[in-house]
């Protein structure tokens, strides 16, 4: 990839390796017997979808803008959930969908009446009560949950209309934590498993990441068709899709010290362009650097809003940074490029993919006018 061809800062993907994972997603579906379905609130760069379509058949979405992106850029209508809907929007998103899931049985009370006929099949989220999800912030089964029913809510017979369960307990988890909550759905659920055709069991499946035993999530998943050869079995990874697959360029505009610290201030900003980092927390790898202050130049680096915290560190590098100096963080794509924001009006990074034919494409530069439509 050479990240001289596109504007800094850009968000840049590599079609090599996304092709690399789609295509081990691809073995998985077909391995498994499964639906392996992209999650829009990981990625959707939606001109890239071309290549998508050639793997998956199918994407999900959670809201009004994400369903009507699923048919008009994706083509195929989604598989929604959203926490709750509302009367307004309802109507729009059941033109968008194939499925719908529901949060609560409240809303699924108030809306199913307007499905029929409509050719959507209706689902209720679960909540098993487990997830291994350590950070609070992402874990759907914490104490207090408003995600999902509980199965001491459930009736032996569901309500006429329910056909699928919709669960999602994972966080860029492996195979041997789906193995682990897929005991706790059957011991919760299975008495209702008669009466649905579906199962989602949701996102955070990594089955792309080197470490991850793709033979055993084959083996779990045929293992449990078999038990339920009735259930058809959906994943909606995010993650998995894009990860390691780009990068996010930046550049170094100013070098401060304070106190003994030295902080390298980029062109691109934590808080409005990699908000993960401070949500999640994590540190990014920076290329040709090492993250901690073992080495022998070591900078924190600063984004370029006005939020205190608009940093992190420490990284070392083998030569002192300069004004100038290009910087790339590794694994920019994932929920990254969805969740961004325009807070103080920071320059947005473009968005841009390099072939495998070795052709720097330009998705999309953002301009003034981008910013000014936002507020008003």
């Amino acid at each position: 990839m050479d990240i001289k061809k596109f504007p800094c800062p850009s968000y840049i993907i590599d079609e090599k390796l996304l092709r690399e994972n789609l295509e081990l997603i691809k073995s998985v579906i077909i391995e498994a017997d499964v639906e392996v379905i992209l999650a829009f609130k990981s990625f959707a760069m939606w001109k890239s979808f071309p290549i998508f379509r050639e793997y998956i058949d199918y994407c999900t979405a959670s809201s009004l803008f994400e369903a009507r992106l699923a048919v008009e850029e994706f083509g195929n209508k989604a598989h929604t959930y959203a926490p709750a809907y509302v009367d307004e929007e309802f109507d729009e998103i059941m033109s968008y969908s194939s499925h719908i899931s529901f949060n609560s049985l409240n809303q699924f009370n108030h809306f199913y009446s307007r499905t029929k006929g409509k050719n959507i099949s209706c689902g209720l989220r679960i909540n098993p009560e487990y997830s291994e999800v350590e950070t609070e912030l992402y874990n759907p089964c914490a104490k207090g949950s408003r995600f999902g029913v509980t199965s001491d809510k459930l009736d032996d017979k569901l309500p006429v209309g329910i056909e699928g369960f919709h669960c999602h307990t994972h966080c860029e988890s492996s195979s041997y934590a789906l193995e682990r909550t897929l005991k706790h759905i059957e011991k919760k659920f299975s008495n209702w498993f008669s009466q649905i055709k579906w199962l989602n069991l949701g996102g955070g499946h990594l089955m792309t990441h080197k470490e991850y035993d793709v033979k055993h999530l084959i083996k779990i998943l045929t293992q449990f068709k078999k038990k339920y050869p009735h259930l058809s079995v959906i994943l909606e990874p995010g993650s998995a899709f894009t990860w390691q697959t780009g990068v996010l360029t930046s550049k170094v505009v100013d070098i401060v010290e304070d106190k003994g610290i030295k902080t390298a201030l980029l062109n691109v900003s934590f808080t409005c362009h990699m908000p993960d980092c401070l949500e999640m927390p994590y540190q990014p790898e920076v290329r040709g650097a090492t993250i901690g202050n073992e080495g022998p130049h070591v900078y924190r680096l600063g984004g370029n809003s006005c939020l205190s915290g608009d940093f992190m560190g420490d990284w070392s590098f083998p030569e002192e940074l300069k004004v100038g100096d290009v910087l790339v963080f590794e694994d920019m794509i994932h929920y990254t490029t969805v969740k961004t924001n325009m807070f103080n009006g920071v320059h947005h990074p473009a968005m841009g993919l390099w072939t495998t034919q070795g052709e720097a494409v330009l998705f999309r530069e953002f301009t003034y006018e981008d910013y000014r439509s936002r507020m008003s």
